[in-house]
């Protein structure tokens, strides 16, 4: 059995380990909407204590929502696929999370990008890359992963990053989508975004366990972020009050109220219009 330790994972690395727990227990449900066997395998073979998880305050709603947003990002990989089989998708803070396996058409170029502790632990745990699935072992800021990804040349490329951005301050996720922009003019964002209401509040959740990471950033309004540059259009953005969900059903309340009806979004954007 292999260890993880504190000293493997620290700070904003470690959350990973959150919705790894979570997608496992989800699956083991007779009524889950996800089914992650690779997550329940993994929980299973990492000598790591899980109980510091469960010093987190989540309510059961909350332990829903992880799960629709996570089954709503391999949707929107589905759909780009379906529409750009041959496309490239780099998966920005991948974690423990197998979703190329779930997604995989057999034509798509796929990146999968986390620091490099948690690329050490896909490889012993997940498993190496392929012909057409590679590691990127760095920080998504760390702006050289550019160059490595750019070599795929005019393919349609889609940026996924679930559970990623309200961990950095604005300015570093700005700079982050105009070096996109840039590099890849034409391509397709996916993200997800708590209200500043709900950074608030989940910080001070966080702040009662042992924990480093904090969410730094939060966005009002999706249509906030064309201001950052000529050519940002939001496509799309989905929440959780959009469709009904018999396992949200004690919160539906909250879908009438503004400050609560969208504290968690996805947002679906195409930066610029492809080169050429």
């Amino acid at each position: 059995m292999s260890e993880i330790t504190n000293q493997n994972l620290n700070g904003v690395a470690e959350t990973l380990l959150i919705t790894l727990y979570i997608r496992a227990m989800e699956s083991q449900r007779p009524d889950a909407l996800i089914k992650d066997e690779k997550a329940v395998a993994l929980v299973t073979q990492m000598d790591y204590d899980f109980s510091r998880i469960k010093q987190i305050k989540m309510d059961e709603e909350d332990k829903v929502t992880l799960i629709l947003r996570n089954r709503e990002f391999d949707r929107y990989a589905r759909d780009f696929l379906a529409r750009h089989p041959e496309a490239v998708v780099v998966h920005i803070g991948c974690g423990l999370d197998s979703r190329f396996e779930r997604v995989d058409n057999g034509k798509v170029e796929w990146y999968d990008l986390d620091l490099p502790e948690v690329i050490e632990l896909r490889r012993k745990f997940i498993g190496g890359e392929g012909a057409s699935y590679h590691f990127l072992a760095c920080s998504a800021f760390d702006l050289v992963w550019l160059d490595t990804v750019s070599v795929q040349g005019q393919r349609p490329f889609l940026f996924l990053a679930e559970g990623v951005f309200m961990y950095f301050e604005e300015a570093q996720v700005k700079s982050l989508v105009l070096a996109l922009q840039e590099h890849f003019p034409g391509a397709e964002l996916v993200f997800d975004a708590f209200s500043p209401f709900l950074v608030r509040t989940n910080n001070l959740r966080l702040a009662l366990t042992k924990y480093g990471a904090r969410y730094l950033w939060g966005l009002k309004r999706g249509k906030d972020l064309e201001s950052w540059g000529t050519g940002i259009h939001l496509l799309s953005e989905w929440s959780y009050f959009d469709r009904p969900e018999p396992r949200l059903a004690h919160i539906q309340w909250m879908r009438h109220i503004p400050l609560l009806a969208k504290v968690l979004s996805i947002f679906h954007y195409q930066l610029g219009k492809t080169a050429g």
